[in-house]
């Protein structure tokens, strides 16, 4: 166990039914599987809705961020505060009172902490910041979530803006998650079709989110140098590769998702074939992948949304994981750690990574110790991977660890 990373507080007034569906929501997908990979206590989610004192229109407890936590708890690195826009919490706030001054204390302590507190407004009932003291309050802040409460338009919205907006209020250098598309050109007349309508619609969805996109016909400047463009677009935004027939034998193809990886960046691929292919590549292996399916002539939109927020969980745990690293090295761990590897080794990514490490094998007699996220390699994976180190004159001094293992060990 590691201090808190990353502590989620859904905030509501107790008369507005849809914070408890909000909180039901957030709860699943934080503590669910997109997330279980990293260090234990990494993530959790908190509601703040019922009286703190048991007297009816009294506040909640006060957030970690507003109010010191006692006997000296460390407080998250990061507090995403998701406050619950609805009706009743609008009518209370109109009179002077307790539940305004608990707002008013969660918005201060976003101005006085902007690198570590954020405050996500998820509005459930329409003009209920018009000319209240609610919007007064909160409304200039930009809100999260699109479509009727209760959807999957909403559902799927919600927890991807809010997982944006805490991988970019937890970035060394806040900036707008870019998403950078690979696809494949210049094919026959057929699959040009269906490649031109595929990306068509990755780029109308991601249009209508809060995401930067990245295509490098469009993006690319006349007179540019398009190679180290489109290089540096992959080694710094989140690829996700739409993969369509002839995607994986293509040379850039292969060489943007080499590039994402060796940078440790994000890869999703949005599998998309069709015939299928005369061979795959193992530079494509190895990351998530989304189907993406067509239904009479037309790609399903629900997939590309789908493969879009896991995309960008990747991108926030990519985050927590680097920010349980910083907090590692100031606390004693079971073993010494000599890559934090942000996903699970391959062939790809352990080669390059030795070949910029070269006098590991003259630093000590112990094993080189690599830690990644759960869920752990397989004993085939495990075994191609330490002979990959043995004929790189490692022998079999390497370990693979993950959370779990290190958890074993006392961690």
């Amino acid at each position: 166990m590691l201090p808190p990373i990353l502590e989620v507080f859904v905030v509501s007034h107790p008369g507005d039914p849809d914070g408890e569906a909000v909180a039901q929501m957030l709860l699943e997908r934080f503590r669910g599987n997109a997330y279980s990979g990293l260090i234990g206590g990494a993530v959790d989610v908190y509601i703040r809705s019922a009286s703190a004192t048991g007297h009816p229109g009294a506040p909640p407890r006060p957030l970690p961020c507003v109010e010191a936590l006692p006997y000296r708890v460390p407080a998250p690195a990061l507090t995403a505060i998701v406050l619950v826009a609805g009706t009743e919490l609008a009518a209370t706030l109109n009179e002077p009172g307790p539940w305004r001054d608990y707002l008013q204390a969660l918005v201060d302590a976003r101005s006085t902490a902007p690198q570590n507190v954020g405050l996500f407004n998820v509005r459930v009932a329409p003009n209920v910041f018009d000319g209240t003291e609610l919007g007064r309050i909160v409304g200039h802040i930009q809100g999260i979530g699109d479509g009727e409460v209760g959807t999957e338009e909403f559902r799927n919205s919600v927890c991807r803006d809010l997982a944006q907006g805490i991988a970019q209020l937890g970035h060394d250098t806040p900036d707008q998650v870019t998403v950078f598309v690979s696809h494949t050109k210049r094919l026959s007349s057929v699959e040009e079709e269906q490649v031109s309508d595929l990306v068509a619609l990755v780029r109308e969805v991601i249009a209508n989110t809060r995401l930067k996109d990245f295509f490098d016909a469009q993006d690319i400047q006349p007179n540019a140098d398009w190679r180290p463009a489109i290089d540096a677009a992959a080694a710094t935004g989140a690829l996700l590769a739409v993969r369509t027939d002839r995607y994986s034998s293509r040379e850039w193809c292969q060489r943007e998702v080499l590039t994402a990886k060796r940078a440790g960046m994000p890869v999703v691929i949005l599998d998309a074939l069709t015939d299928g292919e005369e061979r795959g590549s193992f530079v494509m292996d190895h990351v998530p992948r989304t189907p993406g399916r067509i239904e009479g002539k037309t790609w399903r939109r629900d997939d590309v949304v789908k493969a879009l927020g896991h995309l960008v969980d990747e991108c926030l745990k990519r985050v927590l994981w680097r920010k349980q690293q910083q907090i590692a090295a100031e606390v004693d761990l079971p073993v010494d750690i000599d890559w934090w590897a942000p996903h699970a080794p391959e062939p790809t990514t352990l080669v390059d990574w030795l070949d910029h490490h070269p006098d590991l094998p003259a630093q000590r007699k112990e094993p080189i110790v690599i830690l990644h996220p759960d869920p752990p390699l397989g004993p085939d994976e495990v075994d191609v991977l330490v002979q990959i180190a043995r004929v790189a004159d490692l022998h079999d001094d390497i370990e693979f660890l993950t959370p779990r293992g290190l958890a074993a060990r006392g961690g």
